[in-house]
């Protein structure tokens, strides 16, 4: 009996109201700094969901969500039917899967880089360099584009005109190059910003490891290949598990800039798409909500899988 009351009184207690409510009042410092991003996702993620339903609706301004008729999965079979459905999916798919596996491999190589780099000055210049043009707006970058690839009077067309003598093809208008020019020119955009984490991931290394390593003959590249990229491979693995939830959300904005009329069977992707049906289209909202509630609906299913496939793979996953 004694055995007994020793081991209820050993289980831990239930926290009480009272204790989360002395917790949040000695530090409140910390709870004021969760407030701004929790009221961001709660008006920004949370309370949008509120409108999905119109998805299933057939959706009218004058009568309201709540009092627009249910159609059930009438606007997903439409989406699922379309003749274009598979070709946005491809076009959609390519990209995104062309650009995350390049935007890794060039930013995991240029923070390698940087780790090499002994003169802090010049790992400063290098840094700046590649970082700035994060900042630059995607309305300035596809007119720089537009301008240096301009087959007429643009730096491409002049240099090629020089070269061969003749006018140069159209890059912007070829269809078989949008995507290299997509994926490249976000590349040379956002690599600096991409390698930042990898570097500070670099910067825990410890530098005997390096010194262990010379004194056994070990080349930089060989101490690449054992110690630096072994040290960021969680990093890497959680970052890819983090971006395959992002597979389907094409940036539209980009997309719509570098679109015309020579490019649009490949340019045409599902972000676009639903923008087009629900704000140029006699505004198809239900039919738009739809088609974004598919494409988020498959991220979620991509970043379970990845996530899955990792655990499996190692002890390097979310959860």
């Amino acid at each position: 009996m004694q055995s007994k009351e020793i081991s209820l009184s050993a289980m831990p207690k239930r926290r009480s109201y009272k204790n989360w409510g002395k917790q949040i009042v000695n530090h409140w410092q910390l709870y004021l700094l969760l407030l701004p991003p929790l009221i961001y996702l709660i008006i920004f993620k949370y309370i949008p969901m509120f409108g999905l339903q119109i998805a299933f609706k057939d959706y009218s301004p004058n009568l309201g969500i709540w009092n627009s008729p249910w159609v059930g999965m009438k606007n997903l079979v439409r989406f699922l039917n379309n003749y274009q459905f598979w070709r946005l999916l491809k076009n959609t798919l390519t990209v995104s899967v062309y650009s995350l596996i390049c935007s890794t491999l060039t930013a995991i190589l240029l923070a390698i880089c940087l780790n090499c780099i002994r003169s802090k000055a010049r790992k400063k210049l290098v840094q700046t360099v590649t970082y700035l043009p994060h900042f630059i707006s995607v309305v300035v970058i596809v007119g720089m584009m537009n301008q240096i690839f301009n087959p007429l009077m643009g730096t491409y067309g002049v240099i090629y005109k020089h070269l061969f003598g003749t006018e140069a093809p159209n890059i912007m208008g070829d269809p078989d190059a949008f995507y290299h020019v997509y994926v490249w020119s976000g590349i040379w955009q956002n690599v600096g910003w991409n390698s930042i984490i990898y570097i500070a991931a670099l910067s825990a290394v410890d530098t005997e490891l390096y010194d262990a390593a010379r004194v056994d003959g070990a080349s930089r590249v060989r101490m690449v290949w054992m110690i630096d990229l072994p040290t960021i491979l969680p990093t890497i693995v959680v970052l890819l598990i983090l971006n395959s939830g992002h597979i389907m959300s094409v940036g539209y904005e980009k997309t719509l800039l570098m679109q015309n009329s020579f490019n649009i069977q490949k340019s045409e992707m599902i972000p676009t798409y639903v923008y087009k049906q629900g704000l140029q289209n006699n505004g198809d909202y239900s039919y738009a909500t739809a088609v974004g509630m598919f494409d988020s609906v498959i991220n979620f299913i991509l970043i379970v899988c990845v996530n899955k496939i990792a655990n499996k793979l190692g002890d390097n996953s979310l959860w």
